[in-house]
């Protein structure tokens, strides 16, 4: 059973049993790329790597080494609505994690000297990903999709603006953000909850007086120009020049936020569509039938306020033209009519053996749960979800599929 809890600071706590003896634990902040204002771009990213680089009490090497010599893992990534700071390690370290873990979070000092330093790190990371058309693409379709707006932009930011920033700016960022209120503790594992608090309460002894319960304002970029669900959104196609031998495209559209019922809808149409199975429609239309494509794949992505859909594929460049055919091909015989009966029973039988096999992995099961309390106060099992997909109608996937894959609704962008 999962069990929550809310400190007078603000801090929530979400904890789920385990029968093993491996914890999974961590902190996830109301903090992403999309929190950054004018000027922050790439802030929450180097926000991320600066945390490790010293606190009041431990230096950078002690930070990396006390879950190490333990035969733990201390990592974080940054998204783009949350920061997630996550450790695994045996339940008899459960002590050390939880100090450690809110030490660095909200004791870090952000020494410039190690700023100076690490800018160049994520720069190199930045010129790394540039390289990588495949993955750069998608960066850029998010910024045509969402017109510029911070959800948009690059989670790595860009290479002047991040030499520009200063200790006192990163600062700045996480007093506004890196507050109690603004972050959840989760914890996956065979622990008792009245230990947890009493670890986490410990914990925050140590902290620093002024981030105990310091309220954290409003975000202005919180749902400006975004809650829309995509309807005024004008297609079209933006081609790029680029030194690649392949050409790379990206087709999609506005989705559906978290919220939204249709999520769902969209989430059962996307695995039709271009889900990891390799019976996809995309992969056998392009890949098994045709010989055009390595790789394609096609991603629905769920935010608070808004969401995203899209479909990748590197081909010659010669094969464009004809693979994009392909894509409107198996999108219209989705807005032609409903799926059959046997279609609909079969692609939710397929989905439904996804979600149990993804639940059985247990650090990706403990964050999503902990992003789910943070975002909207609730959990959802791995039952609850397939019933929710077993519920689905094929009317529903019809209504959704006409009114997400219009053809004056699909932006392209091709790197040719």
């Amino acid at each position: 059973m999962i069990e929550t809890f809310t400190f007078d600071n603000g801090l929530r706590i979400v904890a789920a049993p385990s029968a093993t003896d491996v914890v999974y634990c961590g902190i996830v902040v109301d903090a992403g790329t999309r929190d950054e204002l004018p000027g922050e771009e790439g802030m929450a990213h180097f926000t991320e790597h600066l945390t490790f680089k010293g606190t009041h009490r431990r230096r950078a090497w002690h930070i990396l080494n006390r879950m190490e010599t333990v035969g733990g893992d201390l990592n974080a990534y940054t998204a783009k609505e949350e920061t997630v700071y996550y450790c695994t390690f045996l339940k008899q370290h459960f002590s050390r994690a939880v100090d450690l873990l809110f030490d660095v979070v909200l004791n870090s000092t952000y020494p410039q000297a190690e700023m100076d330093k690490e800018v160049e790190v994520v720069i190199d990371e930045i010129e790394s990903y540039n390289d990588s058309p495949s993955e750069l693409i998608y960066d850029e379709f998010e910024n045509l999709v969402f017109q510029n707006h911070p959800l948009g932009h690059s989670i790595l930011g860009n290479a002047d603006a991040l030499r520009k920033m200063k200790s006192e700016d990163i600062h700045r960022f996480t007093q506004r953000l890196y507050q109690p209120s603004n972050m959840v503790f989760y914890v996956l594992g065979n622990v008792p909850m009245k230990r947890i608090l009493a670890e986490v309460e410990k914990a925050l002894r140590a902290c620093h007086d002024d981030v105990k319960g310091r309220a954290v304002p409003s975000n202005p970029l919180r749902g400006v120009e975004t809650a829309s669900d995509g309807q005024s959104l004008q297609g079209g196609e933006v081609v790029l020049k680029k030194d690649t031998h392949q050409a790379h495209v990206i087709m999609g559209t506005r989705g559906f936020s978290a919220t939204d019922p249709r999520h769902l809808h969209l989430y059962l149409l996307n695995n039709i569509l271009g889900g990891p199975g390799m019976n996809s429609r995309f992969n056998l239309a392009l890949r098994e039938r045709n010989g055009l494509v390595y790789t394609v794949e096609s991603v629905s992505s769920c935010y608070t306020d808004s969401g995203l859909w899209s479909v990748y594929f590197g081909c010659d460049p010669h094969d464009v033209g004809r693979c994009k055919k392909l894509v409107l091909k198996e999108l219209s015989r989705l807005t032609d009519a409903p799926l059959s009966a046997s279609s609909l029973a079969a692609a939710k039988r397929q989905l439904i053996g996804q979600i149990g096999v993804s639940f059985d992995a247990f650090e990706s099961v403990a964050i999503g749960m902990a992003k789910r309390f943070l975002h909207y106060g609730n959990t959802q099992t791995c039952e609850e979800l397939c019933r929710k997909v077993e519920a689905l109608t094929a009317e529903e996937l019809y209504q959704t599929a006409c009114e997400v894959f219009k053809p004056e609704r699909m932006l392209t962008l091709v790197y040719e």
